[in-house]
Parts: structure tokens; sequence; C-alpha cells
């Protein structure tokens, strides 16, 4: 099991190009610089975005072993320099679980969170 994590920035304007360029720029410096392999893992956007919404996208991190501590402070450190490159946008980020099945058995569940 492991968590997914889910941000979402709104605001009046959208994104001018030099915003994009910078907000595919974290994209692509945080999945590849992850303290992660798998490639499910990886920082997504979202292409539907809803009216209001300049950026909306993902990623999951893995359940707690030797990589969920040094895979949270890598998302972390995506957020605040995602929050920097739209910075008067209103933030939004939710907490959730995903399940993995094996041998009959599901994951724990977490409770969203929402901040």
């Amino acid at each position: 099991m492991g968590v997914s994590l889910y941000y979402t920035a709104r605001r009046a304007t959208p994104l001018t190009d030099a915003e994009s360029a910078a907000v595919s720029q974290v994209v692509s410096t945080f999945n590849e610089n992850a303290p992660f392999s798998a490639e499910e893992e990886g920082l997504y956007l979202y292409d539907r975005l809803a009216p209001g919404t300049v950026l909306d996208g993902s990623t999951k991190l893995p359940a707690a072993d030797d990589r969920a501590i040094p895979s949270l402070v890598h998302w972390l450190a995506a957020v605040t320099a995602l929050r920097n490159v739209v910075p008067d946008a209103d933030w939004t980020f939710t907490l959730d679980d995903y399940e993995i099945e094996w041998d009959g058995h599901t994951g724990y569940h977490l409770p969203g969170l929402t901040d």
C-alpha cells in the first residue's frame, strides 16, 4: 500500500508560457532525481483541468519502507518549487491511500486529509 498525494492550483488567469515551462522543469527534475524506482510513483500533471484550475497533478509515495521518508522529502521539495512557480494561486493538497492487493489481502486504509 502507498499514499497518493494530489495537488491543485486555482487562479483566474491561465499559466503563462514561462510558468508552464518552469512547471515542466520541476516535474522533469523531480522524476529524474526521485529516490524510488517504480514508474507509477512519478510526479504527474493532468491535462484535463476544471474551469479556474491552472495546475492539477499527483504522485504516489511508497508504503512505510526505506523509501518512504526520502520520497516524502523529495515530494515536499517539488511542492515548494511548484508553489514558487505559481505563487499567486489558491493551492490545495489532498492525501489519500491507494491499495495493493496480494494473496487475497488488501493494504491498510488511510483516511483522506485535505489542507
